[in-house]
């Protein structure tokens, strides 16, 4: 049996065309453009490369958004005095700081600095606390992809089976609380494995959703999977062979029931997400 193939790069383009008109609609409605302002500290390559597809995702779907640079020698009070400029501008509505930062700056604070009505990224305690209650404001942006990938896709949620292999404050921790609140995405039975789990391969073999966000190149073999199991690879990693994600593609595919690609599975969702908390964020604003 060979997987089907999960294409969240077709998803995100129908997320963004829709997105795309609710911008239009709001705009009309309101006059108000939502404005996504993102930071950038330093050069990093790959960072440069995801900002810049984040605004031109901005451009398409009528979002205005700017640019702030920081160099690599910025310290922690240049980066909080910016926050707190980009925090008081009443026309910027989402503030955006590329991770990861230079080794002198404090991530958890410049994270707390951030407005929790303008924390697009969803990372501010308050903003995480909403999400853990089910009340939330924003949604973090590759979780949302996820959730909204397997709700698009017809995947059965409610009473599965779901291990999540990996407890980044970014994936793993959010999609496991997201999965198992109440509702439409939710009501699943979660397990959250990590470095000190036992046992690892035969949990990960339970699961009918495996979610890997575990930052090591094809970390899950084929070995670990259950027989038509839903397998969502987080990750994505530079090597000789190309870009490759957590999951031995090639084995596992084999034995899913379906699967993501790397590239092209959650990275798209993950934009057209930011997208849609900016257009909440404004819309907050607005009084919406």
């Amino acid at each position: 049996m060979t997987a089907k193939v999960l294409d969240g790069k077709k998803i995100a383009a129908n997320i963004r065309a829709e997105i795309g008109e609710e911008v239009e609609s709001f705009v009309s409605q309101t006059g108000i453009v939502p404005h996504l302002s993102a930071v950038l500290v330093g050069e990093n390559p790959a960072s440069e490369v995801y900002v810049r597809n984040k605004q031109r995702a901005c451009d398409e779907a009528g979002i205005a958004s700017g640019l702030h640079r920081l160099a690599d020698t910025a310290t922690q009070s240049e980066l909080l005095a910016l926050i707190d400029e980009l925090n008081q501008d009443r026309a910027v509505h989402g503030i955006l700081v590329q991770l990861p930062l230079p080794e002198q700056i404090a991530e958890a604070e410049i994270q707390e600095a951030i407005c929790p009505s303008k924390d697009v990224d969803a990372f501010h305690p308050e903003n995480v606390g909403r999400m853990v209650q089910g009340k939330p404001r924003f949604l973090p942006c590759t979780p949302q992809g996820i959730q909204q990938l397997l709700v698009r896709e017809g995947i059965e949620i409610a009473g599965r089976r779901v291990v999540v292999i990996g407890r980044s404050d970014i994936v793993g921790k959010p999609i496991a609380c997201m999965l198992s609140n109440r509702g439409t995405g939710g009501d699943a039975t979660v397990t959250l494995c990590h470095s000190k789990t036992e046992a690892l391969d035969s949990i990960a073999r339970e699961a009918e959703i495996l979610i890997v966000a575990i930052g090591q190149p094809e970390f899950v073999t084929a070995a670990m999977v259950r027989q038509g199991a839903v397998v969502i690879d987080v990750g994505i990693h530079r090597t000789d062979d190309g870009l490759v994600g957590d999951v031995d593609y090639a084995a596992v595919s084999q034995i899913a029931g379906a699967i993501t690609p790397v590239p092209g599975g959650v990275g798209p969702l993950t934009v057209a997400m930011l997208l849609r908390n900016t257009l909440r964020a404004a819309e907050l604003s607005a009084g919406s």
